[in-house]
């Protein structure tokens, strides 16, 4: 049976399901969960993420969290953490940066937070050409990660948690749910009537009738979780993806084929499955977990801080026509605003009370 084959039979025999559950079922299905079994990412796959763009993102991040474990107090054994690796490009180009801060390379304990045994496999390999004083953990989720002092690091890694859709009609929240069409041919969205009071983000409560409403109750659990680590044990974290700065109204559930959209409902566990980050909710949790948020801000404009331009100049020095012009572009998608630069947006979390980390004094 095909996946939707799989949820239609489903559907008829337990009503529909919550978008989260559709979600999912869609990206984390055993069998047929679109991640669970391919390797999604670069030119091959069905989008190219800002690690494999450039080197240059890597080391840069690499540099920030080596600054950041400084701030901490330059701590003996820390838990570098990255929440969703993809193929473990990022992890491999920060570590060939950490040495460059003195004493962080043999501090760090490499913890990767990954569900897929396909990217498991990919990210091990990656790894294994790396330069690691110690070998990488890996864990099916964050709470498994080991406490103590930690540098969090999730590119690209929120956009893709399940959401949960309502609409507004009149004084009431109506669920947005995944049913059958009537002719069981396939997958449709359809409202509920409302039954319970969901946990709309506070700046959207009083939203006028007739819009709809992203809430991501995963992403609030895992931040206030992340926030809570940091807050006891202290480090940094850093939320990389790109949403909004406020809580705005309107449906941004997508998926991604190829390159190109396509239907969310067709042929569920063939496409990427992501909604836009809701950075104003998120960094409402933060705070009511006893961490410090700061930001969100451009990445371009992060990453301009954290001296982009001038790394490119530097590799540019040594490089050829070809790959003078792939530094050039990938310096262009990643800090345009017509491309990554504007849409993509960068937060930390830190301890009450904590420096401002690099790239957010702007």
């Amino acid at each position: 049976m095909t996946l939707e084959e799989i949820l239609i039979e489903r559907i008829i025999n337990n009503g529909p399901l919550s978008i989260a559950e559709y979600m999912e079922q869609a990206l984390t299905h055993p069998e047929h969960g679109y991640y669970m079994r391919r390797d999604p990412f670069g030119v091959n796959g069905d989008f190219i993420t800002a690690p494999e763009t450039s080197q240059m993102f890597g080391e840069l991040l690499g540099l920030w969290a080596g600054v950041s474990w400084m701030m901490a107090g330059s701590p003996s054994s820390v838990n570098l953490v990255e929440l969703g690796p993809g193929r473990g490009t990022l992890m491999s180009d920060m570590m060939r940066a950490a040495p460059l801060v003195e004493g962080f390379a043999e501090a760090i304990e490499v913890h990767m937070v990954e569900v897929s045994p396909v990217l498991r496999a990919i990210q091990e390999q990656t790894l294994s050409e790396a330069a690691l004083c110690e070998t990488p953990f890996w864990h099916s989720a964050f709470a498994d990660v080991s406490e103590g002092t930690s540098i969090i690091i999730a590119n690209e890694f929120f956009d893709a948690l399940p959401i949960e859709q309502y609409f507004k009609a009149g004084d009431y929240w109506c669920p947005r749910v995944v049913d059958v069409k009537p002719d069981s041919d396939g997958l449709c969205f359809v409202l509920l009537p409302p039954f319970d009071e969901p946990e709309i983000p506070p700046g959207l409560i009083n939203a006028e009738s007739n819009v709809m409403v992203e809430v991501c109750p995963t992403a609030l659990d895992l931040t206030a979780d992340i926030s809570q680590r940091i807050a006891e044990f202290g480090g940094a974290a850093l939320f990389i993806d790109y949403g909004h700065v406020q809580s705005t109204s309107g449906e941004t559930l997508q998926a991604l084929k190829n390159h190109k959209y396509h239907d969310p409902l067709i042929d569920p566990g063939e496409a990427d499955l992501t909604a836009h980050v809701d950075f104003a909710a998120l960094a409402q949790r933060v705070f009511a977990s006893g961490a410090r948020a700061i930001g969100p801000i451009d990445q371009g404009n992060f990453l301009s801080a954290l001296g982009i331009n001038e790394r490119a100049d530097s590799l540019l020095k040594e490089a050829s026509p070809k790959q003078a012009e792939d530094i050039n572009c990938a310096l262009k998608r990643l800090t345009n605003a017509e491309e990554m630069g504007e849409l993509f947006k960068v937060m930390a979390i830190v301890q009450q009370g904590a420096p401002i980390p690099p790239g957010f004094n702007l």
